[in-house]
């Protein structure tokens, strides 16, 4: 690890606005109280994608294409990312990273060099640990061997690869630019630089059967990952799909997917411990553990959202969306578009709405410890939410029952209502 100077916060004139600018966000103190930072992960968007799929929601772009090639500003971008994140530091001083997430779009597209010198320059800002989990998102199309030991040794330690489906059919409805075996091809390649990794794969696609739903998991078990993450599709708005909605399985069918999938992956050795997470023993993602259990989070590149915790307050912020403007934002040394505080009135519900998505709940400690507010505050729902048979507690555990992980959402609403 680089070890570096730190310097004082108003060493420079946009650390100083910056700083009066999170200051001036509440002028009076509120109830919050936090008396220790939670742990800190950094988020890294890379926003460009060969070719925007149908039911993607991210922040992610159509790259310009010619007949050979795909162009993106990258040497612009990387110089971005770093200025990005020198203008965050004055807000994190001294405080490790125990993540670093590389996601998109498709930042599997960056070449090796690029890779290598964005986790350089991490390293030279920020500390980081021999051990700290680091992951890259990756699509099947963008592999190549030499490529991903490239990045192994430049200090990627786990992959996320955005399989999908091992159906060819399934993947032409989805507008993915892979192909089953490209899929294949990913997998065994990650396989032999990695011992760490995750496969993404939805369920409930366009015409899709129970029995092809099985096939695709068997398929990906057979490699025999660490990690699979196995999502039901969802027509969100703004996307393709929400305009033109395809055929999609009925809600038994997608049901009888949804209850297959958890017996199977059972009988296979994974623990579910989150909606739509599955591990091995000590496989867990650190990074989404991260998130879920209310913990901060620095988001940079187009589009990155951050969330902050200081002794009376919770800040969030986003970053310009649009790769251009994003860029010459950053050259202006004003990257951040939106920023504001949590209110008390929303923290609990921002709580449950990530804590309670994972299967064994979270101790009773970490609310009062992640928002700085008292217990008392949610007991109501909790009351009710117990009551419905949604939410098991005792005096040191709170998690959400069976039934109340098949109705997550009726149970998170609950912290809606907290009165404060």
């Amino acid at each position: 690890m680089v070890k570096y100077e730190r310097p004082t916060p108003f060493e420079n004139n946009n650390s100083a606005r910056l700083i009066e600018a999170l200051s001036t966000t509440c002028r009076a103190p509120g109830r919050i109280r936090l008396t220790t930072p939670p742990p800190l992960s950094l988020y890294v968007h890379f926003p460009w994608c060969i070719r925007k799929c149908p039911y993607c929601d991210f922040n992610s772009h159509a790259l310009a294409r010619t007949l050979e090639n795909t162009h993106f500003p990258e040497i612009e971008y990387i110089n971005a990312l770093r200025a990005d994140l020198e203008a965050a530091l004055p807000l994190i001083w001294g405080r490790p990273v125990h993540t670093v997430f590389i996601g998109g779009g498709t930042p599997s597209l960056l070449s090796e060099q690029a890779i290598d010198r964005l986790l350089s320059d991490l390293r030279t800002l920020l500390l980081i640990d021999v051990d700290t989990e680091i992951t890259l998102e990756s699509n099947p199309g963008t592999f190549e061997a030499s490529k991903f030991a490239s990045f192994r040794n430049s200090g990627v330690n786990r992959l996320s690869i955005g399989i999908q489906s091992f159906n060819d059919s399934h993947l032409r409805a989805l507008g993915r630019t892979h192909n089953s075996a490209q899929c294949r091809r990913a997998v065994e390649i990650a396989c032999l630089n990695f011992d760490n990794f995750n496969l993404d794969l939805m369920f409930a696609l366009p015409h899709q059967t129970l029995a092809q739903c099985c096939e695709d998991i068997e398929t990906a078990l057979s490699f025999s990952p660490p990690h699979l993450s196995l999502y039901h599709l969802t027509l969100e708005p703004n996307i393709y799909f929400y305009k033109y909605p395809p055929v999609l399985p009925d809600h038994d069918t997608s049901a009888d997917m949804q209850d297959w999938i958890h017996i199977r992956m059972r009988e296979a050795g994974y623990q579910h411990y989150e909606v739509s997470s599955y591990a091995k023993e000590h496989r867990k993602s650190r990074h989404n553990l991260n998130y879920w259990q209310f913990s901060d989070y620095l988001g940079i590149g187009a589009g990155a959202h951050s969330k902050l915790s200081f002794p009376e307050k919770i800040v969030r912020q986003i970053r310009y969306k649009h790769p251009i403007r994003y860029l010459s934002q950053t050259a202006l040394e004003i990257p951040i578009q939106e920023q504001h505080e949590i209110s008390e009135l929303d923290l609990p519900f921002e709580f449950m709405l990530n804590a309670l998505r994972l299967t064994e709940g979270f101790p009773a400690y970490r609310f009062i410890e992640r928002t700085g507010l008292a217990m008392t505050l949610i007991e109501p729902a909790l009351a009710e939410a117990e009551l419905r048979g949604l939410l098991y507690r005792d005096y040191m555990n709170i998690a959400p029952t069976p039934l109340g992980q098949r109705f997550l959402n009726d149970l998170q609403s609950l912290f809606l209502k907290s009165d404060l």
